[in-house]
Order: structure tokens, then C-alpha cells, then sequence
């Protein structure tokens, strides 16, 4: 699997002057679960990555595993990228949906907030649109 990743070089937040990105690309908030408000990344943790990842639709753990057919989801291109599973707070996985694990929070279950390839074991992404910054 392929994916075209711009980091940071080309990023729109870095431009913006952004509060969650610092100079050197890395986020400067804690990622907070939107739900339960519970820390999945400390500050200086992650790189911000553009790349067009699609998660399905935020909901429980239990569903997530389950989808048969078409998915309703969004593409969303702004993600955290984090090289080391050890690096998170506070984040659980969900079964093998084909080559892909998504992550949920680990408190409330509720996800996904990222996306994992299993044929890459240094890639891990967090959506900036589904989780809060504080």
C-alpha cells in the first residue's frame, strides 16, 4: 500500500500560525479524546502529516469491528503521526479491519480517532478533526 504523506513541508496549520503545531512540526497541545476528554498524546509527541486517510464514523468499539459493506466515514487529510505505539497516553486498537487497525481511546472506546497499516509498524496517525486539543 502507497500513501503520498507531505510532513510538515507543505503545512497549512504551520502557515496559519496555528497554536497546535510548533516550528519544528510537532504538536504543541495534549490530544485530548473528544468524549471523555481523557490525554492520548503529551505535547512534542507527534508530527503533524497531511494524507488522505478515511475513517469510518465515530462510534463504540463494538461497532467499528463489525461493518459489512459500504462504511459512511470521512476522508480527512490533517493527522498527528506518530512513530512508536509506547508514545501514546492513552489509546486502544481495534480488531483487523483487513490491513488496517483503527484507534479508539482506551477510556470510553469511542473512535475512530486514527488509523494504523499493519504493513508499516512505525505509522501511526491521529485525525486532528476527531479529537480535542487543551
Amino acid at each position: 500500500m502507497l500513501l503520498d504523506i507531505s510532513i510538515v513541508s507543505s503545512c497549512s496549520f504551520c502557515t496559519s500560525g496555528s497554536d497546535l503545531v510548533s516550528e519544528d512540526g510537532k504538536n504543541i497541545k495534549s490530544v485530548l479524546c473528544q468524549r471523555c476528554g481523557s490525554k492520548v498524546l503529551c505535547p512534542g509527541m507527534a508530527v503533524f502529516a497531511e494524507i488522505e486517510l478515511f475513517l469510518p464514523s465515530m462510534r463504540k468499539k463494538s461497532s467499528l469491528s463489525n461493518t459489512e459493506g459500504s462504511v459512511d466515514g470521512d476522508t480527512l487529510t490533517a493527522h498527528w503521526l506518530v512513530d512508536d505505539m509506547f508514545s501514546f497516553e492513552n489509546v486502544g486498537f481495534t480488531k483487523d479491519v483487513g490491513k488496517i487497525k483503527y484507534l479508539i481511546c482506551a477510556d470510553c472506546e469511542i473512535g475512530p480517532i486514527g488509523w494504523h497499516c499493519l504493513d508499516d509498524k512505525k505509522k501511526f496517525y491521529i485525525a486532528l478533526d476527531r479529537v480535542n486539543h487543551e
